[in-house]
């Protein structure tokens, strides 16, 4: 498995121990899959980042070159994202805006806003009549659509094709449009059809969702003789905890978007991705604290722990780490060791959920030793019961060159430190 760069094994292992547990992010390498994946999407199709997945701030300002823009899901992303990059385009989405939401995001110039529900629908209605007047607001109307069956089953997490609270049912399509096209909302101007239905899915399964959301969103138009200019297909391009070496196939879902495009030239087509873009950039770094057999197996409890990186709890896996031994040892007591192999990785939370990966081939390992876990780019700290036993929190580093400013080809850079 190709599990770290050799920025951040460096980095790793060059950081004390009383710095640890640590993220540490390789933004050149973010920034070199970025650029790789805008450069296989269609023109026409646009790039927006869920914020979601990560919101840290050097994350959002690496990955703005190459992003037509960013979706929130809460009052707290938007101010965020706001701020981190100043300037782009933002896509306001999530089922439950409260009011006081929507109001900030209309004051602060949002012009395009994620529709969960008709009672959503006449909520930014009215507070868009009341709180900026002369501006036309545009609108998605985000729809609960059918899946395969089979896409379901595999899929990691799934948002439509089912009853869920995310999105609107399918019955409610043609009456929704109609009190956007009628002069019911005069001050909303429906721009398309959005539509993220599940998480996990391989490159041919998206293009197939994609292809049927653009058909979908296309009757619907033609039904109401009006000229639907967006469809927001959504993100959920899978990530494989087990094999990080095998990716989403980009180049191929770009092709196949571009197909899709070229079908239906009238518009324009927008991806939504989050956790695939920024997994592979991320790393949690700790070490050992100990080393126990029980029963027959043996346990490395490190230091931190799913506390802070919440991912495999979450999602029922093993996190893929790698062991860097450290033969230095500045106490005066014997390490612990493994008696045999595998290990299984613990933190120090007084639970037995507290699992970062089991059966680890780790021959060898000792007190003290560095374990690195990978894909913790999303979905990782920002997910994480932080406080629970209020251990400490860690360290985030930022490695790589510094920020790019937007939109600035060619623009020079300078070094970036560590935060934290």
């Amino acid at each position: 498995m190709t599990l770290l760069t050799a920025a951040v094994r460096d980095f790793a292992l060059s950081l004390p121990a009383d710095h640890l547990p640590a993220y540490v992010y390789d933004l050149d390498a973010l920034r070199e899959h970025a650029a790789f994946v805008r450069s296989v999407l269609p023109e026409r199709v646009e790039l927006y980042y869920a914020a979601k997945a990560n919101p840290e701030a050097e994350i959002l300002t690496a990955l703005a070159p190459y992003t037509d823009g960013f979706e929130v899901s809460s009052g707290g992303e938007l101010a965020h994202v706001a701020t981190s990059v100043p300037g782009h385009a933002l896509a306001f989405g999530g089922p439950g805006k409260t009011p006081e939401e929507i109001e900030s995001a209309l004051l602060l110039g949002v012009e395009r806003f994620h529709v969960e529900s008709a009672y959503e629908l006449r909520m930014l209605a009215n507070l868009a009549e009341r709180l900026v007047p002369r501006v036309r607001i545009g609108v998605l109307l985000r729809f609960n659509l059918p899946v395969p069956a089979d896409y379901l089953e595999s899929s990691a997490l799934a948002m439509g094709g089912r009853p869920a609270p995310f999105g609107i049912d399918p019955s409610q399509a043609d009456g929704l449009v109609r009190q956007l096209t009628d002069g019911s909302f005069p001050q909303l101007e429906l721009l398309g059809v959005h539509a993220h239905l599940a998480s996990g899915l391989t490159a041919r399964q998206q293009l197939a969702v994609a292809e049927s959301v653009v058909v979908r969103a296309s009757e619907l138009a033609a039904r109401h003789r009006i000229a639907l200019r967006e469809v927001n297909v959504g993100g959920g391009m899978t990530v494989d905890y087990a094999d990080p070496d095998a990716r989403f196939d980009w180049s191929a879902f770009g092709s196949g978007l571009a197909r899709i495009a070229d079908d239906h030239p009238a518009l324009l087509l927008r991806i939504e991705p989050g956790r695939a873009l920024t997994a592979y950039c991320g790393w949690y770094a700790t070490d050992v604290l100990d080393v126990k057999h029980s029963h027959g197996e043996d346990f490395a409890v490190v230091r931190g722990g799913t506390h802070h990186l919440r991912t495999p709890a979450t999602k029922g896996h093993d996190q893929p780490c790698a062991v860097l031994p450290l033969d230095t040892w500045p106490h005066p007591w014997p390490r612990a060791a493994v008696g045999g192999d595998p290990v299984t990785f613990v933190g120090q939370l007084c639970t037995p959920k507290d699992v970062l990966a089991r059966g680890v081939p780790a021959a060898g390992l000792r007190s003290g030793d560095r374990v690195v876990f990978a894909l913790a780019g999303a979905y990782a700290w920002n997910i994480s019961h932080h406080d629970f036993l209020m251990h400490p929190r860690p360290g985030f580093h930022f490695l790589g060159t510094a920020v790019v400013p937007p939109r600035a080809p060619g623009a020079a850079e300078s070094s970036a430190g560590a935060r934290g």
